[in-house]
């Protein structure tokens, strides 16, 4: 249809609260079959112009970002398989659902870390947990034997077993509600740290750089380059090398340039007041984790191309940051809380899931969290891959989040199911969250059955969201100093709405730079926004009001069959 530059309000019409559960994955297990390359067109199938365009310029389009190489090695289908080196029960774990076996299961991972690394096995069963299962060596995974036959179960929360953790920002929010797991993944170092700070109430940043963002030091200054670019120029490259993990650290300056940037740029960005967002520019410097390819003079390739340009005014570099945990993963199980109430909104005690810190190329794999406050978090993680994940029981406050300058990551054959029990008043639900300045990440043929496109503030971009169907009844969060719901290059592509809403969704009225395509007839209700930015927000709108005819289908597997 090429509906580009139309309005929000001109197009939203009646809702088509379509029955579309015959187009889902039909949950996780079963989006597990192989995926083939992307098939020729149906006769039914359109093109949208938009991708047309793409493929012409796929690193520098100013509306859909490239995202082909979101995940784990650059989206790799298969995950490692190192060798078996403990066994849980080994160490005492006992599968009788009321031996805490916490301390077993975290004395078998720290002996796989102790020996460089390797896989550490949980037969079936129910293994009660007491304490946070730590995963903080590299190359170490944590393998169940399906997530229908080897069950941790939970009975204690963060709150519990750290202590309560409030918010860096002031007021009596819990940081559980957006922080830490009951398994959690992050290098031992960093988790110590954060522990103690906690512990301490001083309430930390929990990024690259440390609690009080200062434990890196500068590697080279860069020379312009612009955004799409694999090779840069240093000035140094003595201390870079082939394999090495490095951040691109840029820092904005007294316009806000960098922030305007990072909104595609033009009067809309120019007449934002930017200064008072005094969350937003605690998220600054923005910090990019990479991998260096190649080290040729002063030339140095990425395996990614830059997110944004890189210009002299944002004091451009290469830093260190806190040691990385890499090659790490978690597999075939289901974490069960004990079932309590939902909390308030932002007071959860952190019966939560599984989270990534301070990871890249990390991994989960066939995992169920049950009865969470909080499911599957990323937190300053990146290039991770979560597949075959499933949040389902009481209902949870943010089924997946993914926040503190995140970016590359993939979630594929997701599922969000419909809570058991009704919201206590008071509580909130999100859905799949982004904010923080994290960029780049991808959510790939998804099952929502509730939830919404939690898009939360701190100026999210170049996110991509595909192949989803959704019954859309979450609400989206975020501060007012945290600043605009959405970046640039927003892209929600193949998405089929259930119950008619269009908010956080349909995004031509509401995202700078952005698309939305092959979206079926929508309407607004209930949480209804404006955009953040006056003027013409160059969003476009293609294919509206279809189910399912847009070619390609899946916006991330169509980019990873493109030419690299």
């Amino acid at each position: 249809m090429g509906n580009a530059h139309l309005t929000r309000r001109t197009l939203l019409g009646g809702a088509t609260a379509v029955a579309l559960g015959a187009t889902t994955a039909g949950g996780a297990h079963a989006a597990a079959r192989p995926r083939p390359a992307e098939a020729a067109p149906r006769a039914a199938d359109q093109v949208p112009p938009i991708w047309r365009e793409f493929t012409r310029t796929p690193y520098t389009h100013p509306q859909i970002p490239y995202i082909g190489r979101a995940g784990h090695r650059g989206g790799a289908r298969r995950f490692p398989r190192p060798k078996v080196v403990a066994d849980v029960r080994d160490f005492g774990a006992v599968a009788d659902g009321t031996t805490d076996s916490a301390p077993a299961i975290n004395r078998a991972i720290a002996a796989a870390g102790k020996a460089g690394g390797g896989t550490v096995t949980i037969p079936p069963g129910t293994f009660r947990i007491d304490d946070v299962i730590r995963i903080g060596h590299s190359n170490v995974v944590l393998r169940g034997a399906g997530s229908t036959r080897t069950k941790l179960y939970a009975t204690r929360n963060l709150t519990e077993l750290i202590g309560p953790y409030g918010s860096r920002y002031g007021g009596d929010k819990s940081s559980w509600s957006w922080a830490g797991g009951l398994i959690w993944l992050a290098p031992t170092a960093r988790w110590d740290s954060l522990v103690a700070a906690i512990r301490a109430k001083a309430w930390p940043f929990e990024g690259w750089t440390g609690n009080r963002r200062d434990e890196w030091r500068t590697l080279t200054t860069l020379a312009p380059a612009r955004q799409g670019s694999s090779t840069v120029t240093v000035a140094d490259p003595s201390a870079l090398r082939p394999g090495a993990l490095v951040l691109l650290r840029l820092a904005d300056d007294a316009g806000h340039t960098l922030l305007e940037h990072m909104s595609g740029g033009g009067p809309g960005p120019e007449a934002y007041t930017w200064d008072d967002k005094t969350k937003l520019t605690s998220y600054v410097p923005y910090e990019w984790p990479v991998r260096i390819t190649r080290v040729q003079g002063r030339k140095v390739t990425l395996e990614r191309p830059l997110p944004l340009d890189v210009r002299p005014e944002w004091d451009p570099r290469l830093t260190t940051h806190v040691g990385e945990l890499s090659g790490s993963g978690v597999e075939g199980l289901t974490l069960e809380a004990v079932e309590t109430p939902q909390q308030p909104h932002l007071l959860d005690k952190g019966h939560n899931g599984v989270v990534f810190q301070c990871a890249y190329d990390c991994w989960a794999d066939d995992v169920t969290v049950r009865h969470v406050d909080n499911g599957f978090g990323l937190v300053a993680a990146s290039a991770c891959t979560l597949r075959h994940t499933r949040v389902a029981g009481r209902g949870s406050h943010h089924p997946y989040f993914c926040r503190e300058g995140s970016h590359d990551n993939l979630i594929e054959d997701f599922t969000i199911e419909a809570r058991t029990t009704p919201a206590p008043a008071g509580t909130q639900l999100h859905g799949i969250n982004v904010e923080g300045l994290s960029s780049y990440n991808v959510w790939s043929r998804g099952d929502m059955r509730m939830g919404t496109f939690d898009s939360h503030r701190g100026l999210p971009f170049a996110n991509v969201r595909t192949d989803i169907t959704v019954d859309n009844n979450g609400r989206h969060g975020g501060d007012a100093s945290a600043g605009p719901l959405f970046g640039a290059r927003f892209t929600h592509w193949n998405v089929r709405v259930t119950n008619g809403r269009a908010g956080m969704i349909r995004l031509d009225g509401l995202a700078p730079y952005s698309a939305t395509v092959g979206l079926n007839e929508v309407r607004e209700f209930d949480q209804i926004d404006v955009p953040d930015f006056t003027g013409d927000l160059h969003a476009r709108l293609e294919l509206y009001g279809t189910t399912d005819a847009v070619h390609p289908r899946n916006l991330y597997d169509a980019q990873r069959e493109l030419p690299r």
